[in-house]
């Protein structure tokens, strides 16, 4: 098991050792796509488009949860 999580440390070096250069995460991306599909799953039925991009328009300006 050793020789096989060495062997994959290998294979994946340069991205590993990347990171510490460029320190990108997609992190920030992956939670504003949590908060549109929990949008989308609260605004089921829901016949105002617009009304819905303005509000994932304003996600970024908002710190509270989003409720109702």
């Amino acid at each position: 098991m050793l020789m096989q999580f060495a062997a994959t440390l290998e294979e994946y070096q340069e991205g590993i050792l990347a990171y510490y250069t460029y320190p990108i995460s997609t992190g920030p991306l992956e939670g504003t796509t949590t908060k549109i599909r929990t949008m989308q799953r609260q605004a089921y039925g829901f016949r105002d488009l617009g009304f819905f991009k303005l509000k994932i328009l304003g996600i970024h300006e908002t710190k509270h949860a989003l409720v109702g």
